[in-house]
């Protein structure tokens, strides 16, 4: 692949779905289906919403590992990016990503305690198209 983050970030853009995955107190994957990142940064550094009681959260601060994947099924290419999540609840990143409507999930606002941003980090990828995958890694 000539450009990963052109390519991936191309395909991030246009899905209005993402898959999240952690690793649960047995040391098995759980996935879930989220809402697109609020940010991105390339195709590095991914920043989520979700409540701060949500099992997710309390898996990464367990163990951090986790995957994102994207997928296009309309012309069923993915890409999935392995890395660390972090659970960040400070005001500053809680901020930058509040977006008008959130009070919907977080009565409070952007000072509930439930509200918390997670913050991806990717080392590695992997990209399927054309019925093949290639690794890559993350920059």
């Amino acid at each position: 692949m000539k450009d990963a983050v052109k390519t991936i970030g191309n395909l991030i853009d246009k899905q209005g779905v993402s898959f999240i995955s952690s690793v649960d107190e047995n040391g098995y994957p759980n996935t879930k289906a989220m809402l697109p990142p609020r940010k991105r940064e390339g195709i590095k550094v991914f920043y989520f919403t979700t409540n701060t009681s949500s099992m997710r959260v309390k898996q990464y601060r367990s163990d951090p590992k986790a995957c994102i994947y994207f997928c296009d099924r309309r012309f069923f290419r993915g890409a999935m990016l392995t890395g660390t999540m972090e659970v960040l609840e400070d005001s500053y990143h809680k901020e930058m990503i509040w977006q008008e409507g959130d009070t919907m999930y977080y009565p409070e606002g952007v000072t509930d305690p439930d509200y918390c941003v997670l913050r991806f980090t990717a080392k590695e990828g992997r990209f399927y198209r054309n019925f093949s995958s290639e690794n890559f890694e993350v920059e």
